[in-house]
């Protein structure tokens, strides 16, 4: 029963407002965001952050529904092995929208060379992959190279941080992390 206490202990601690953890699917992208949404409404955030954040989460939970290597190979002897996380977090400053989901190792080198290309940018050289991505990309049901990464940085106006966590040989644990940083006067009024 410690364990109950000491998740709470340590998502109060975190500032965790929102977390999932488990498979993901269409329908249950859905139910977060529309908790998120409750949750966002009934704290009289200003509707800007708000929207901002929503573009993002939307962009975070398409990529683990899109991404996930657990969707492909699925027949894990441990259950759980490939199950993906989503939280946000919030202190006075700023949203954290997180997100972690297994990818396969040897996929993870294209994937840090996209991140540090976009984390490389400033607003305008953004703007400018964002047009080069839907211009030169046909867009297949696994989603547009790269261009929710672009979304997600433009949309935020910061750097987007990240990590991968080696699981075992063949896979590693993508964390992503996105800030939405408040404007000054929401700051000072809280």
């Amino acid at each position: 029963m410690k364990f109950i206490y000491d998740m709470h202990q340590m998502m109060v601690a975190h500032k965790v407002i929102l977390i999932y953890e488990g498979d993901f699917t269409q329908e249950t992208t859905k139910s977060i965001l529309t908790m998120a949404e409750r949750n966002l409404d009934s704290s009289g955030e200003e509707s800007t952050i708000k929207k901002k954040i929503f573009n993002v989460m939307v962009e975070a939970l398409q990529n683990i529904v899109k991404h996930s290597d657990e969707a492909k190979d699925g027949g894990s002897t441990d259950p759980g092995h490939h199950a993906a996380i989503f939280l946000i977090g919030h202190e006075q400053s700023q949203y954290s929208i997180m997100s972690g989901n297994p990818v396969k190792t040897a996929n993870t080198g294209p994937l840090k060379a996209a991140l540090e290309k976009i984390n490389s940018l400033d607003k305008d050289g953004l703007k400018e992959l964002y047009k080069e991505i839907i211009k030169n990309t046909s867009i297949s049901e696994k989603g547009g190279a790269g261009l929710g990464f672009v979304d997600m940085a433009r949309k935020s106006g910061e750097k987007l941080e990240w990590a991968f966590i080696p699981m075992n040989d063949e896979f590693s644990f993508f964390c992503l992390k996105v800030n939405i940083v408040k404007t000054k006067e929401a700051v000072t009024n809280e």
